[in-house]
């Protein structure tokens, strides 16, 4: 499966956590998120902490693998 990719270099947060969670709200299962704002990190990990998500550093910069449980 393809992950969904969201582009968020240049948003300043919240906005690139909203954008994770409207794609996983829109079915996304995987999702490619790069962000450059120096807070996504913290924000990132703790929308996935909070909906049981797995986070991976992704090989491109500033990003990171999101994965949905199915259910």
């Amino acid at each position: 499966m393809t992950a969904t990719r969201i582009d968020a270099r240049g948003m300043r947060c919240p906005w690139p956590v909203v954008r994770l969670a409207k794609a996983v709200r829109d079915g996304a299962s995987e999702v490619l998120i790069l962000a450059d704002d120096p807070i996504a990190p913290g924000e990132i990990a703790a929308l996935a902490a909070a909906r049981g998500w797995t986070v991976q550093p992704a090989e491109e910069d500033h990003g990171w693998h999101i994965s949905v449980p199915a259910g």
